[in-house]
Formats: C-alpha cells, sequence, structure tokens
C-alpha cells in the first residue's frame, strides 16, 4: 500500500470502501460466527463445532446459523466503515504529525492507528454485537425471549437505557486492543508479498487480510469469550459485575484455560475467508479514488 501524499485516497474514502468490505465479511462468516457464539455459551448443549452446526441444522435448518443475521449486517458495514476509515484516517494524522519525513508509516505507526481504530469502532460494535449475541443463542421456543434486534433493542432499552446496550463496551475494548496485532501484521505480510512475489495487489490484499486476520483471533480470542459471556448475561439480574468476574467465571465453570477456548475452530476457519474477502474488497474500492 502506497503511502506517498499524492497517492493518498481522501480521508473520507476509508469509510465508502469500509461498507463493501462489512457486505462481504458478513455474507462470508456469519454461520461460523453462530457455531462460535454458541459453542463460547452453552454448557453440555454442543460436543463441538461439526455437532454443533448438524445439530442446528437438524432442528433449525440454515436459517439457524443466521440468526442474528440482521444487525451485523447492518452493524459490519457500519463497523468497517467506521473501523477501515478511522484506520485511513488515524494512519494519515500519524503520517503526517510525527513522520512527516517517512516516505512510508513505519510498523509503529500502523500499529498505533489499528489501535486507535479498534478502540473508536467499539462504541459502534459493543450494542450491535449485543443484539447479535443474544439473538444467537435462542436455540428454540424455549429459550426465545426476543422477536428479533429491534424487539431486542426495545427491551433492553426499558430495562436501563444506552447501560444495557452498552454493558459489553469495556470488554469490547479490550478485545480490540488486539487490532495491534491485525495492522502490523497486515503491514509486514503486505510488505512481504510486495518484495518476494509476483501476486497481483487484490491477490496480496486477499492473502495479507486472511493471514492477518488469522493472527488477530490467534491473540485475542480469548477475550471475545469474555465479551460474549458478558453480552449475553442475564439483563434483569446480572452475573457479572466486574469484567474479573466474567473471567473468573469462564476459568471456574468452563473447564480452565480451556473455557477460553471455546469456539475457536468455527472462528479460526471463518477468519481467513470472511476477512480475506473483506480487506481485498476494501483495497480494490481504496484504488479507485
Amino acid at each position: 500500500m502506497t503511502e506517498d501524499k499524492k497517492e493518498l485516497p481522501p480521508r473520507y474514502a476509508g469509510f465508502i470502501a469500509g461498507v463493501f468490505s462489512g457486505v462481504m465479511k458478513n455474507a462470508v462468516g456469519h454461520p461460523f460466527d453462530s457455531v462460535k457464539v454458541r459453542l463460547q455459551t452453552s454448557t453440555g448443549r454442543f460436543t463441538g463445532p461439526l455437532d454443533c452446526t448438524l445439530k442446528t441444522l437438524k432442528n433449525e435448518g440454515i436459517k439457524g446459523l443466521y440468526k442474528g443475521f440482521t444487525p451485523p449486517l447492518v452493524g459490519w458495514v457500519m463497523m468497517d466503515s467506521v473501523m477501515l476509515g478511522s484506520l485511513h484516517v488515524y494512519r494519515r494524522f500519524v503520517k503526517e504529525n510525527f513522520y512527516p519525513d517517512e516516505k512510508k508509516l513505519p510498523l509503529f505507526g500502523h500499529c498505533f492507528a489499528g489501535l486507535l481504530s479498534g478502540w473508536t469502532v467499539s462504541f459502534v460494535a459493543a450494542p450491535i454485537e449485543t443484539l447479535k449475541a443474544r439473538l444467537q443463542v435462542q436455540y428454540d421456543a424455549k429459550s426465545k425471549i426476543y422477536n428479533g434486534p429491534i424487539d431486542c433493542a426495545i427491551k433492553l432499552w426499558k430495562l436501563d437505557g444506552l447501560k444495557s446496550l452498552y454493558k459489553g463496551l469495556i470488554p469490547t475494548m479490550i478485545f480490540r486492543t488486539n487490532f495491534i496485532v491485525w495492522w502490523g501484521s497486515y503491514e509486514i505480510l503486505t510488505n512481504y508479498f510486495n518484495e518476494n512475489t509476483n501476486l497481483s495487489k487484490s491477490a496480496i490484499n486477499f492473502w495479507s487480510g486472511g493471514l492477518s486476520a488469522t493472527c488477530f483471533w490467534i491473540t485475542a480470542y480469548p477475550a471475545d469469550v469474555v465479551k460474549n459471556v458478558i453480552m449475553i448475561d442475564n439483563a434483569e439480574n446480572p452475573k457479572f459485575k466486574k469484567y474479573s468476574d466474567a473471567v473468573k467465571y469462564v476459568y471456574n465453570e468452563r473447564g480452565g484455560l480451556k473455557g477460553f477456548t471455546r469456539g475457536f475452530v468455527p472462528s479460526i476457519l471463518r477468519s481467513f475467508p470472511a476477512n480475506a474477502a473483506a480487506l481485498a474488497a476494501f483495497e480494490f474500492i481504496m484504488r479507485m479514488f
């Protein structure tokens, strides 16, 4: 990715390109995400990702894998627009104010911009992911509380306003702190492929996007487990008063350290194709400016 000022797209470009990234990411990744969340938040219901997938298809059909699809469809468009748009803005800000004499933004600058974009998008992601997670763990009529994302949002709002929708904000910010890994590794991989292969720009974006997302999920996954456990906590009588309470719960009730890896397989399987396609789409649109 060229950092020359003359070739930099306008600041608003990232927000537009992020929309295309969000659509692509959700279309490819949602079934994997549904399995991941169900494994993360259930106890004894499934023996693994394949069992979860087969039982979901048997009992609920293909629609079961796409439960909670609407919030992330709208949400990923918003989140990727904010995430990638702010990333582009932060990269320019860091480059212009801290490395004005450098031809390219150094790796530390990419990591710092990634961290800031992660924290920024958390304010959009927290309520959207709360709705998604609560809908994804409605297995049957007995466990059904909400009729859809709007009904879920209204019921949570009635309980404690924005506080109910933003209960997962701090866990979301902790989880997205690992964007340092994502965007740092994306820059490293992009430079490697540019210097050592004859791949096209789109192919480089695809492989760098998929592999860097895999690096991110490997480091961030335990925080994602804790985040989702907090997000589906009983809204009226919450079990977790502090982030550490959820960490202790996962460790004590979910089998020790293994509890922080539940649902990892569908998550890591999803991370490559969903993010590879999403970032290839993002970079393609950015090159059009």
